[in-house]
């Protein structure tokens, strides 16, 4: 094993490079391996959809962009070259696919360390037995384990768990975020800001936006009849921007003051304007994660099934932030119709009774 010091840290490729959602649940096993001492150089090989927040991630040094399954030969042959030529130390891979492995391979990786599933852990030296399938646990502690072990493996000094915030933007960077959002919306800051995403990005199972019209409703009566009348911001990822536009609109009509956030010049636009949420709500999706990573307070709704529970897919922000609702268990796994919404309602209303907008931001 290689003696490692400030002066030679370790060199680490972590690999996470499917869904949005999926990366963001990465950044708690991230900060965990930036932590280590002596303190490693971390490259993440990524896919072009996520590298912009790749590159805002403060427990990452190098951003590798993967051309993924479907990439041609000649851009698969120069990420070859390119792993072949940094020197890489070890090979975390938080989802093993066969390309993956085939590649920490082929490029001389020394250590190579993976879940202990499906025939690609054959190209790992390293492998951690997870059951992820039963989901006893959530996404990102199985990450924290995986980071843990190959800590382990590399005779690294390994830190405490790191805590919420695991984006920790400054507070200068939230007020900022917040003032150019009531600018642009005319915002009252008073009010409890409540970020609503309808959309599923094709992948989650999701409320419908009827019943998040509901949801939104029943929410507004209960906090208006606090004196704390909220201003609903509707977000929406690509393509899914007429339908937020006309959920708004049906907020509109029923009394509440509801705005389309406006369009974000790129993804990492996006993911800092979360900053300003109060509280964030939507369906197991990227901007969920995204927003837990901030620390916001959240509302998350899931399918029941066993892949993509309420734990399994369990946000990364502190425990008091977040909140998780699915059909119940006399219900089909994924007939969200079954939630009890005012039981939502009720429970989103009380979430935002100890602070409204001036936490000051927490």
């Amino acid at each position: 094993m290689t003696s490692f010091s400030a002066q030679r840290p370790p060199r680490i490729l972590v690999v996470r490079n499917d869904k949005l959602g999926d990366f963001m649940l990465a950044w708690p096993a991230l900060a965990a391996l930036k932590a280590a001492t002596p303190a490693p150089h971390v490259s993440v090989l990524v896919p072009d959809y996520t590298a912009p927040l790749a590159r805002c991630c403060p427990w990452v040094d190098e951003v590798i962009l993967d051309p993924g399954d479907s990439g041609d030969r000649g851009h698969q042959q120069e990420l070859l070259v390119q792993l072949k030529s940094a020197g890489f130390d070890a090979l975390l891979t938080l989802f093993s696919t066969p390309r993956v492995g085939w590649l920490g391979w082929r490029a001389g990786i020394p250590l190579r360390l993976a879940p202990a599933t499906k025939w690609a852990q054959l190209f790992y030296n390293r492998r951690v037995p997870q059951r992820r399938s039963r989901s006893a646990k959530p996404e990102y502690v199985y990450n924290l384990e995986l980071a843990e072990a190959l800590l382990a493996s590399l005779d690294l000094e390994r830190p405490p768990r790191p805590a919420p915030p695991y984006w920790p933007l400054s507070g200068a960077e939230r007020t900022a975020q917040r003032a150019a959002i009531a600018a642009t919306l005319g915002l009252e800051a008073e009010r409890p800001w409540l970020f609503l995403h309808a959309g599923s990005g094709g992948s989650a199972v999701n409320l419908t936006s009827a019943a998040y019209a509901r949801l939104a409703c029943d929410v507004d009566a209960r906090l208006r009849a606090r004196g704390k009348a909220p201003a609903w911001v509707l977000t929406a990822g690509p393509g899914e921007e007429s339908h937020a536009e006309a959920l708004a609109a049906t907020l509109r009509k029923a009394g509440l003051a509801a705005h389309r956030l406006p369009p974000s010049p790129g993804l990492e636009a996006f993911a800092h304007s979360l900053a300003a949420a109060d509280l964030f709500i939507a369906g197991s999706t990227g901007p969920l994660h995204i927003a837990a990573c901030l620390n916001r307070p959240t509302a998350g709704f899931y399918p029941s099934r066993r892949s993509a529970t309420p734990l399994r897919w369990q946000t990364c922000n502190s425990e008091d932030r977040r909140l998780a609702f699915c059909p119940p268990g006399d219900a089909h796994e994924a007939d969200m119709t079954a939630i009890d919404l005012n039981d939502a309602a009720a429970r989103i209303a009380r979430q935002l009774q100890p602070s409204p907008t001036s936490e000051p931001h927490l």
